[in-house]
């Protein structure tokens, strides 16, 4: 679900009522817990977290002009998405992921190859998203994504 905003405070006022306590304490454990040198933005139409281009001037290997993206949150149609291009890019941190999920929630894990989708709001594994926050420093995401997914 794409909402016609320009920044973060928009999406926000954005989302359904219903939704918003879920969707706001994630956005909090993110910023809460996320390493420094990530930077809150509304990117891709969503509340993102990326390098910002002050820190990483080569910016997006697609859109160099766009920052390098690391994390996002969206509310969608039926769920929260949390896009986490670390678990994407890092096998390691992947099964890491998928070890750890069934002991933070009640659900099954639905994920794809970086998106975690969250259907039932209250089943949210705050401490566990907290955790996978801290796992990649600035430095390490860069040299990842300069290793594996930039093209050179």
């Amino acid at each position: 679900m794409q909402y016609k905003v320009n920044f973060v405070d928009e999406y926000l006022e954005a989302i359904p009522e219903e939704r918003k306590p879920y969707f706001n304490r994630l956005r909090q454990v993110i910023l809460d817990n996320i390493p420094e040198g990530f930077e809150e933005q509304l990117q891709y139409g969503m509340v993102g977290f990326p390098v910002p281009l002050s820190r990483y001037p080569d910016g997006y290997h697609c859109k160099k002009e766009e920052p390098l993206p690391f994390v996002n949150l969206a509310s969608q149609k039926n769920f929260i998405a949390l896009y986490h291009s670390g678990i994407y890019a890092d096998p390691n941190l992947h099964d890491w992921f998928v070890e750890e999920y069934p002991k933070h929630a009640k659900r099954k894990l639905d994920m794809g190859k970086s998106c975690i989708r969250f259907k039932k709001m209250e089943d949210i594994p705050y401490d566990l998203i907290g955790e996978l926050m801290q796992k990649m420093s600035v430095e390490d995401w860069i040299a990842l994504y300069e290793k594996n997914i930039k093209k050179k």
